[in-house]
């Protein structure tokens, strides 16, 4: 499970989260979504532990990002808007890599299934360099998926997938969260966000703008129709509406 506490981050006096508070239940999908500078990506590169934290505190399964930090981070995975891989190990090199640093018994095997569901395992000797920008994500995404994480962290996942590839990924997320792992999404494409998040934050200048289901937003914002989308209850939760 995820616990953020009152969380700030500060970049030279410039405050990207401001006292934030949030929490995420195993089996739970939960939507982050917010203006751009909203201080969506430094509340996730914290939660990760790959920056640190200006104050507030952050728990993954009970342990302290901070002074557990190793506890923590073996019970995470944190997939990046820009996937980073090695030049010079392959598909296959990648995944025996995760597999090391987490312990993860049955790794061919694993691996195999997570690249066969990816549509990679027909190139799993390709370099990165040989590979199109939506298959280094879903390589990222096996990645990330071959310990079994209880955290799984995702930054705008779909980026650079054809919409084939979207579909096995909302899958893969929505099965991964069924099996009980607490998931945290953060994405510009609201509609994935509607689609598979049972409970979404908006987020604005560092601060939780509101927070529910779809249904629960929509009742607790005034001029909003039963049926809004979450683009109209984003829009209209941030205060851009009036700028249209």
């Amino acid at each position: 499970m995820i616990r953020i506490h009152e969380l700030i981050k500060e970049y030279d006096g410039h405050r990207a989260v401001n006292s934030l508070s949030l929490s995420v239940e195993p089996g739970e999908i939960v939507g982050l979504v917010g203006p751009n500078g909203a201080g969506k990506t430094s509340t996730l590169r914290c939660l990760a532990g790959i920056i640190p934290l200006t104050g507030g505190a952050i728990e993954i399964c009970g342990h302290d990002i901070v002074n557990d930090a190793v506890a923590a981070r073996q019970h995470l995975a944190f997939v990046p808007d820009e996937p980073h891989l090695f030049d010079y190990l392959t598909v296959r090199d990648h995944m025996a890599l995760f597999a090391r640093l987490y312990g993860v018994e049955n790794a061919a095997e694993r691996a195999e299934q997570l690249l066969t569901e990816s549509a990679l395992w027909d190139r799993k000797d390709d370099f990165p360099g040989e590979l199109s920008r939506g298959m280094k994500q879903k390589l990222i995404l096996s990645c990330a998926l071959l310990h079994d994480p209880k955290v799984l962290i995702l930054d705008e996942p779909l980026t650079g997938l054809d919409p084939a590839a979207m579909r096995r990924v909302k899958k893969t997320v929505v099965a991964t969260a069924e099996a009980g792992t607490s998931v945290l999404v953060s994405s510009h494409m609201l509609h994935l966000v509607e689609e598979i998040c049972g409970r979404i934050i908006i987020i604005q200048q560092g601060e939780k703008a509101v927070e529910g289901s779809l249904d629960s937003i929509r009742a607790a914002l005034p001029g909003l129709e039963g049926d809004a989308n979450l683009e109209e209850i984003f829009l209209k939760a941030t205060g851009l509406d009036e700028e249209s």
